[in-house]
């Protein structure tokens, strides 16, 4: 089994208050849920206007496939015109099944 999880560190260069953030986020957010099977949160920079961060998990057999849907996720991000992808991390994590 494979855990993967990408980090995405976030600009909105407009937002004027953390409830424009908010709303900013809570938008992508709920695209990445309902285009992939994630799950998605914010994880950091909750108090900054303009930064953000979100977690993306995945559970799956295939390092290949979490790749590329974390790839896909971050050209949807790429495109939204409300906030820009400053940086990305991927990590996975194998946790080999025992016997019995």
């Amino acid at each position: 089994m494979l855990i993967a999880v990408l980090l995405a560190d976030l600009l909105f260069p407009d937002a004027s208050s953390l409830k424009d953030k908010r709303r900013r986020l809570s938008g992508l957010t709920g695209r990445i849920r309902s285009g992939f099977p994630v799950s998605v949160a914010e994880v950091g920079f909750q108090d900054l206007w303009q930064r953000g961060r979100i977690g993306v998990a995945l559970v799956s057999n295939d390092a290949r496939l979490a790749q590329s849907m974390f790839d896909r996720i971050s050209d949807l991000v790429g495109r939204d015109g409300e906030v820009e992808l400053t940086a990305r991390r991927i990590e996975f994590l194998r946790i080999e099944e025992g016997e019995g």
